[in-house]
């Protein structure tokens, strides 16, 4: 494992492209929660196609962002756009076409297999009355997230990573062109997360979905991300592809904490850390040993 010298970046890897316009985008967003407030004029465009993670600490404004941009948040100024429509104009069911959005409170109250809790995702296109067509999606989608074999089992008889899936199944059954998720990677454990990542990965590139994610683990973000958008106290603070995110100056910036990062198997990797002297104690220890 390599420290690598930062300054080489923009060499190897050149500027984010994103010259095919924006398929989601704020414009001098601002939103609060009554005094406080946590969106501040936040501006972002997120191009068709690709992986894209929101990072940054509790409070940041991320999953705010989220709301507002599904409009299940109202802003206090600002405007969204998705396909260059404002969303405040369009009808709910027109923009669940086009946008499908999971929160990070998915409880489901009633016992439902897990074919079942997909086929809501096929609400905004059959307003509760199945159609011919929606078997495909379904049965897509399902398989999307490989998730074919427990499609009849109900979904407390499955592990969390599983249920999770089954959700994630639901919001790509809903075959919308932008998929938002707010911390789909919540109360998973390391293999779950990252399996969770591969398949939304695939997903989007197989299918040429655009993923917006909120998550908090940096290392997963780089791995699996096309680009990552960084930020605090309610602004974005910095946004780039991993490599350009993945610097200690920028993290420093943004988590408030000192870190090193290395690059492990073509992939970059934070070593979370409080700073010289416990990485300093930690080599000791591991000489020791």
């Amino acid at each position: 494992m390599n420290l690598i010298p930062f300054c080489r970046r923009s060499e190897r890897h050149g500027a984010p492209d994103w010259p095919r316009g924006c398929g989601i985008e704020a414009r001098q967003v601002c939103a609060s929660y009554g005094d406080t407030r946590v969106l501040d004029d936040v501006t972002a465009c997120f191009a068709q196609g690709g992986v894209t993670s929101l990072i940054g600490p509790n409070g940041a404004g991320k999953s705010t962002l989220l709301g507002v941009m599904s409009r299940l948040q109202p802003a206090d100024s600002g405007t969204v756009f998705v396909d260059g429509q404002d969303v405040g104009a369009n009808g709910g069911r027109e923009l669940a076409r086009r946008l499908a959005v999971l929160r990070q409170d998915n409880a489901v109250a009633i016992r439902l297999t897990v074919r079942e809790l997909v086929s809501f995702g096929r609400f905004p296109h059959n307003g509760g009355r199945p159609q011919p067509g929606d078997a495909v999606h379904i049965d897509d989608a399902l398989a999307a997230m490989e998730l074919g074999e427990f499609a009849d089992r109900h979904l407390d008889e499955l592990s969390g990573g599983q249920r999770q899936r089954a959700h994630i199944a639901m919001v790509l059954a809903q075959d919308t062109d932008y998929i938002l998720l707010d911390e789909p990677l919540n109360n998973l454990d390391l293999r779950h997360a990252t399996a969770i990542m591969r398949l939304l990965y695939r997903t989007a590139s197989e299918r040429g979905k655009t993923i917006v994610l909120v998550i908090h683990d940096i290392n997963i973000a780089a791995a699996y991300s096309d680009r990552i958008i960084a930020m605090k106290d309610g602004a974005i603070v910095a946004d780039g592809t991993p490599a350009q995110i993945m610097r200690t100056d920028v993290l420093r910036r943004v988590c408030e904490m000192e870190m090193q990062v290395a690059e492990v198997a073509g992939r970059y990797v934070a070593l979370y850390f409080d700073g010289e002297d416990e990485l300093s104690g930690l080599g000791e220890r591991a000489t020791a040993a």
